[in-house]
């Protein structure tokens, strides 16, 4: 049987693919840069087949994210890098669960003095995906428990004066301001709040937005997706990683519905939210009882992750190993805005996989070869949250001890002409005069993160390496213009287009800018691999001691 060529597949693909919406938007007309360099021009290409309507968002366990995988093997492959999958095979086997709520048998009530108030179905309230049961009910009482943190190094305890065994914790999202930025990036985790609150005996978890959440991200834009599928991790026996079955139920609470689970409390929403700003927030107990009932359909899945190899040269380095990571999959077809109901990922994070392919083909092609090994993994689910990188992080298709760093990319917002990076994670290990010393030597300035309230560093695919205990930075767009004001755009882009179907191919993408940092991420990436000594953390910093492990071979 003849092999079929990607295009063929690609057209074949479009031929028997899914009736598209009938939202579904009209094809970018192409515009073609004759002075773009060829670097440029190969990370242009990269990201218009990534971010092509054909590709359906790239959702991970979709038709159109198998494409793109195979897309990037094929790629992986013509530049010459040898497979580093399963199997002698340039793909990672990744199992997951696929939740998706129900619109019948949801339900959010409270009940107070013999009266009842139902919260009103993604107007009002969004129920949770439960990876453990179809289909659960739980009524107890609820506790309002601040921002749901205990960080006793800091003092703080949002559990203080409470018991919350055997009830619902109502709280609000992040961490408090107060928290320098690690310790604010961690305790910000769901996962995090998560594991505190099944420890304390939780049954269940509702997190009410905030006055401020809305003005960033109105209510109103993430319920019209109120029926994208949630994912997690599949263990071998079939059940959830990480899913917190004692959390039987969950649910999201639009911040106009807030004083609905506060009446009779004493307190107000418009209160607690000036509480929450002024960092003065206090437990205390709801009256009566709230009433949750979640309705999932729960399916086994499995997507993959794309990975390949460039082998070092040093005798005694070449098992050790760089990895770089970028994530493949976006959020997939969801509401139409103005038409387009396809989220194509333009730049999240189609350019960050684009970038991560020319950093691939300059250390694959420079001489002297690195003396270390070189791992590249496009991942699948970051948008699920971060499970591709996570389940490769825990089961590495090398040693895992042979895991020396990460270099992370992930939407670079690349709108307008820059002067700079930003370097997420760059103060937390040895990697930071790595990064400074390319930096320098490629023309570019590392820029401080400019908001870092958004707790990126642990948002992204590298908390996943950090977790296994592995030094890692991210490296994001800069904002210092050439001409223009490059922060206002990259504002506009999150509060516009950020998972959004206007993250597509018509945007203003700055290839010259995206072909500087590929040029960057590959400087780094052999400054790693050719250093006399694997990376360390740095002595006393937070997410070393917390996740930290000894070198191998120090």
């Amino acid at each position: 049987m003849r092999r079929i060529t990607l295009l063929s597949l690609a057209l074949a693909l479009a031929a028997c693919q899914r009736e598209a919406p009938p939202t579904a938007a009209v094809p970018v007309k192409e515009t073609y840069d004759a002075s773009a360099s060829a670097d440029a021009r190969r990370i242009e290409a990269d990201v218009r087949f990534l971010a092509d309507d054909l590709l359906e968002g790239r959702e991970a366990g979709t038709r159109g994210y198998d494409v793109a995988s195979l897309y990037v093997a094929q790629r992986f492959r013509a530049l010459g890098l040898a497979p580093a999958g399963d199997d002698g095979s340039y793909y990672q086997r990744v199992p997951m669960l696929r939740g998706v709520t129900q619109a019948d048998g949801n339900a959010l009530v409270i009940a107070r003095d013999g009266k009842e108030r139902a919260l009103v179905f993604r107007d009002e309230f969004l129920p949770g995906v439960n990876f453990n049961e179809a289909q659960a009910s739980v009524e107890a009482p609820a506790v309002f428990v601040g921002q749901g943190v205990h960080a006793p190094e800091l003092k703080h305890d949002d559990f203080a004066g409470v018991d919350v065994k055997g009830k619902i914790a109502v709280m609000f999202g992040s961490a408090p301001a107060r928290f320098d930025n690690d310790r604010r990036a961690f305790y910000s985790s769901r996962r995090t709040k998560a594991e505190e609150l099944a420890r304390r005996g939780a049954v269940g978890v509702i997190v009410v937005q905030t006055d401020d959440e809305q003005t960033r991200s109105p209510w109103e834009r993430g319920a019209r997706n109120w029926d994208r599928p949630a994912m997690r991790l599949r263990g071998d026996d079939g059940k959830g990683i990480d899913t917190f079955p004692q959390l039987r139920v969950s649910a999201s609470v639009s911040a106009a519905a807030a004083d609905a689970l506060l009446a009779g409390s004493g307190h107000d929403a418009k209160g607690l939210f000036q509480a929450l700003r002024d960092g003065k927030l206090q437990a205390f107990d709801l009256p009566g009882t709230v009433r949750m009932n979640a309705h999932t359909q729960i399916t086994p899945i499995d997507s993959r992750n794309v990975v390949a190899r460039v082998d070092g040269a040093d005798a005694s380095k070449k098992n050790e190993h760089v990895v770089f990571s970028a994530h493949l999959d976006h959020v997939g077809i969801g509401a139409p805005v103005d038409g387009d109901a396809i989220y194509n990922g333009a730049l999240d994070n189609a350019l960050g996989i684009a970038v991560m392919l020319e950093a691939a083909n300059r250390l694959a092609h420079e001489a002297p070869a690195t003396q270390r090994s070189l791992l590249f993994v496009a991942v699948t689910a970051e948008e699920k949250g971060l499970l591709g990188a996570e389940w490769f992080a825990r089961h590495p298709t090398v040693p895992q001890e042979s895991m020396v760093a990460n270099v992370n990319m992930d939407m670079p917002i690349l709108l307008a002409p820059t002067k700079d990076v930003v370097p997420i994670g760059l103060e937390h290990s040895t990697l930071q005069p790595l990064v400074q010393q390319a930096a320098k030597e490629i023309g570019v300035s590392l820029s401080p993160d400019p908001s870092p309230e958004e707790v990126v560093f642990v948002r992204s695919d590298q908390y996943a390496f950090i977790r296994a205990g592995i030094p890692a930075v991210y490296l994001d767009g800069g904002y210092e213009g050439v001409d223009g004001d490059a922060k206002k755009i990259l504002e506009a882009f999150l509060r516009e287009r950020y998972h959004q179907p206007g993250d597509d191919l018509s945007q203003p993408i700055q290839y010259g800018d995206a072909a500087r940092l590929a040029k960057l991420n590959a400087r780094i990436g052999r400054l790693i691999a050719d250093a006399p000594q694997r990376p360390v953390w740095n002595a006393g910093d937070f997410f070393g001691e917390k996740f930290g492990r000894k070198p191998a071979n120090p």
